[in-house]
């Protein structure tokens, strides 16, 4: 057998498939604590602080302010769906998994690209349930503009999944979720996600441009009215995703390097 025969061949594409993202998806769907904390909690949030009587009756927009609260917590839950896989990558790391693969022609970009995608189909289900409940407990927005803030909620979300294969290569197993849950919390109370910025002062407006959660409150709440020029926020999400997904493959690399 001959030196060239025995040279790992690179997949197309690096190794990212169809079949590879479907057996992820399912491997994480069998997991009924991820698919409560994820697709059923924000639910459960919109209808405990978004539904009172007076926020059916406000304007807020083009809709009322159960809207503005439904297409908030649309946001909110893609972002912990989509951030939950970093308990996956967590789980992974620590079962040596990911440096099995290491030795395998698997690119590392392929595998963080999967890892991606799984995400954002969690997420876009999240904010389908959260904009279904939403509808049926009050939320009155035109269907062309819910339809948009859904689709920009599912969009900005990317930079969550991201966030979430980042952090999972760099905490250890058992602290992933006790963090990111507080985390995601404070990132969207700091960003304006539940009030907005500008509201609250000049101070805390300055300091929430600069987190992740600004750009894409901004850009899903758009819809809703007259927000002004988007470029800054759009600016901050393609910012942060590229910082969040060169942290996950920088990681990835140094995690696995070790085989």
């Amino acid at each position: 057998m001959t030196a060239t025969s025995l040279e790992r061949r690179v997949p197309p594409l690096g190794g990212f498939s169809v079949t590879f993202v479907r057996l992820e998806l399912r491997r994480l769907l069998r997991n009924k604590r991820t698919v409560t904390f994820t697709l059923v909690l924000p639910a459960v949030f919109f209808l405990l602080f978004g539904t009172s009587s007076s926020y059916r009756e406000e304007t807020a927009g083009a809709g009322n302010v159960t809207a503005y609260v439904m297409v908030s917590l649309a946001l909110y839950g893609a972002m912990v769906a989509t951030t939950s896989t970093g308990a996956v990558v967590a789980t992974e790391r620590a079962l040596g998994w990911s440096r099995q693969l290491r030795v395998t022609p698997l690119n590392p970009l392929a595998y963080v690209a999967v890892k991606v995608c799984v995400a954002m189909v969690l997420g876009g289900v999240s904010v389908v349930v959260v904009n279904v409940v939403g509808r049926l407990a009050g939320a009155t927005l035109p269907w062309d503009r819910t339809l948009a803030c859904a689709a920009l909620a599912w969009l900005c979300s990317l930079v969550f999944a991201a966030f979430g294969l980042f952090v999972g290569y760099l905490l250890p197993t058992e602290n992933v979720m006790q963090i990111v849950g507080p985390v995601l919390a404070l990132l969207a109370f700091a960003g304006g996600l539940f009030v907005p910025a500008d509201q609250l002062g000049d101070l805390f407006a300055t300091v929430a441009r600069v987190t992740p959660v600004y750009g894409a409150a901004e850009i899903v709440r758009a819809p809703l009215g007259d927000s002004g020029s988007l470029w800054p926020a759009a600016l901050n999400v393609v910012a942060w995703t590229s910082v969040f997904v060169g942290g996950a493959v920088w990681r990835f690399r140094k995690d696995t390097a070790r085989v």
